[in-house]
């Protein structure tokens, strides 16, 4: 059992490599490359160079290492993390402050949106940055970069709705090799200018802000491209756990990060003119061509992690309400994670082309990458604050003080990108606020529906009692009618009975509720009540990483007095169509959005799995 046990934890350890880490491992590739591009006018002179390595290490070890690594990784949802999964811990946490509640829920969707722009970005600047690689080993082929990496792209994007279950074996070992490579490299640099090792002393930090008074806090804006990729260790926290994740960091991705940015700086200081390109320049003639294949190879893998989150973290919202449904799919037979939603995949691709045509190189879209990563740090910063003061009750005394110097750093980092806005940082901003309004208007919408339809609802006693004294003709079979409302009568229901005058044998008035936590037990998703006469209320509680498969759900039921074999149960829903109009609400123009949302959402019989034939739909206009 302990091998067993120890192999299981080397396989996790591994297969982290290639899904958590493919991020922030690639970014050695233009981190160095952008800082000494030249706009920032920092020196390539050892004390521009020490200055630089020591920020970017000290980066590493306070914000990944310290604050993700051995604090927000704790913050996990049933396992499960991420910005849904922590957003839903705040709320729990604040749920004695209405207000503070609400503002938590805003900045975790804010985060949200913004990790949409980030999926975007992350995939145009890494394969960029590595097949730039072959301009620096044949030049004059500059110009075929940009063509390369989006036919690279599309190719990536096409295979998605096949799945990536096979292909993802390889991840890890890849990114295994990447890493050793990363840090072999390194090594070969460090040799030829130990001195560099200097830079290990948080001296050089200070003495870099206090010598380039010029550039001052500007220079975080390029230095913290160094930790793109570091929300991701939360985000992935379901799929391998904390442990295998923080081992994987400390003994291969953190040695091997440091390792090949100390190796970049000792080739600066030996040859300044490598600041062009200093990563490939850092590797040997003849180790050129194998590397820039490597790269390629990385930062697909890391291309592939950032949609695949894409993917989960939409699942997510949907389950949570603020995401209209879409159609999810799933890849994979043995590994219920591995999902694909087409609305998602072609978006982003769009996006990511758009983004590879209109920047060209991997250091103009340097400029737009910061914002959105900055912002996310500082949101889930504000987040696990709260967690950490109100749900884990942790002592004020240690909490406090360290959560402040996590706002302080996350906030000088959020600062020096600030001015990359107007530089194209506002991709991720406008994107980010395009989804921001997306998903509160889908939630205050679908708040005003319910509010409506509430105005003209029966309670279920009232009608119950009304057939009790006046039956309708019964028929054989079940008749289950979906309703969000479960103390009044779902409207199909009233359809069904005015139009047809007929009621089944048995009637099931079903709700489905969504928790905030990432699973239900079997044992705690069935809630049923009985009414007499043949009605019945019940529950359905799914996790919001949960498949809500209705009719699967259904046939597990614990009740034997109900009946839901397939051929002799009947699924009624209602449809609504909504009609803009001047009562108080929304605005017009978010009323419109919300009513087009809704006509395109995804259907409520393919989301929750029913069967086609064993359904029939009602509708009803509602004015909003």
């Amino acid at each position: 059992m302990s091998h067993d046990s120890k192999t299981g934890s080397l396989s996790l350890t591994v297969a982290a490599l290639g899904v958590v880490y493919g991020d922030i491992g690639t970014s050695p590739l233009y981190t160095l490359k952008e800082v000494f591009a030249g706009h920032y006018g920092v020196s390539v002179d050892p004390s521009g160079v020490y200055g630089i390595l020591s920020l970017i290490f000290w980066s590493l070890i306070w914000v990944v290492a310290l604050k993700y690594v051995l604090v927000i990784l704790r913050a996990d949802n049933e396992g499960e993390g991420g910005v849904m999964a922590l957003t839903a811990l705040a709320r729990r946490a604040t749920s004695a402050y209405p207000r503070l509640s609400r503002l938590l829920v805003l900045l975790g969707l804010a985060g949200t949106a913004l990790f949409y722009g980030d999926s975007m970005i992350t995939p145009a600047i890494s394969v960029l940055s590595a097949v730039e690689g072959l301009d620096v080993a044949l030049p004059g082929v500059g110009h075929w970069v940009v063509p390369i990496t989006v036919i690279l792209l599309i190719g990536l994007f096409l295979i998605q709705k096949h799945g990536t279950a096979r292909i993802g074996i390889l991840f890890g070992p890849v990114m295994g090799l990447w890493f050793t490579t990363l840090g072999a490299l390194g090594i070969y640099g460090i040799i030829r200018h130990p001195e560099v090792l200097h830079a290990l002393n948080p001296w050089w930090a200070y003495q870099f802000f206090h010598s380039h008074p010029g550039i001052g806090i500007t220079i975080l804006a390029a230095v913290v491209l160094a930790l793109t990729g570091a929300e991701a260790l939360y985000a992935d926290m379901g799929h391998f756990g904390r442990k295998p994740i923080a081992r994987a960091w400390f003994s291969l991705v953190l040695p091997g990060l440091v390792l090949n940015y100390f190796g970049q700086g000792a080739l600066l200081l030996d040859n300044p003119e490598a600041a062009r390109n200093p990563f490939y320049l850092l590797a040997p003639a003849w180790a050129l061509m194998p590397m820039i294949a490597l790269a390629t190879l990385s930062t697909i893998i890391a291309s592939q992690a950032v949609i695949s989150g894409a993917f989960s973290l939409t699942r997510q919202a949907i389950q949570l309400g603020y995401v209209p449904r879409m159609l999810i799919q799933h890849t994979s037979s043995d590994e219920e994670g591995q999902i694909y939603v087409g609305v998602v995949n072609w978006s982003l691709m769009v996006g990511v082309i758009l983004l590879v045509l209109g920047f060209q190189s991997s250091g103009a879209l340097a400029s737009a990458y910061g914002v959105a990563v900055t912002t996310t740090m500082l949101i889930d910063t504000l987040l696990v604050s709260a967690v950490a003061l109100l749900l884990w009750k942790s002592p004020r005394w240690v909490a406090i003080p360290l959560l402040l110097c996590f706002f302080v750093v996350d906030s000088l980092f959020f600062a020096a990108n600030v001015p990359k806005i107007a530089e194209g940082g506002a991709f991720p901003v406008v994107a980010g606020l395009a989804l921001f309004i997306l998903m509160t208007t889908w939630k205050r919408g679908r708040e005003l529906l319910m509010d409506r339809l509430d105005e003209t609802a029966l309670p279920l006693p009232v009608f119950v009692s009304s057939i009790a004294m006046q039956p309708p003709h019964r028929v054989n079979g079940t008749a289950v009618f979906l309703n969000a409302r479960p103390d009044s009568v779902p409207h199909a229901l009233l359809h069904n009975l005015l139009h047809n005058q007929v009621l089944h044998n048995q009637v099931v008035m079903l709700t489905v509720r969504i928790a905030d936590h990432p699973h239900v037990p079997r044992s705690e998703r069935f809630a049923v009540e009985s009414f007499g006469t043949g009605f019945f209320r019940m529950t359905l509680h799914f996790g919001y990483m949960d498949a809500p498969n209705v009719p699967a759900a259904l046939a597990q039921s614990p009740y034997d007095f109900l009946d839901f074999t397939p051929m002799h149960t009947t699924y009624f829903l209602s449809r609504e169509t909504i009609i803009p109009s001047k009562r108080i609400g929304m605005i017009p123009w978010r009323e419109s959005l919300f009513a087009f949302l809704l006509k395109n959402a995804n259907s409520t019989m393919r989301y929750f799995q029913l069967p086609t034939n064993r359904v029939i739909e009602l509708g009803t206009q509602v004015e909003i």
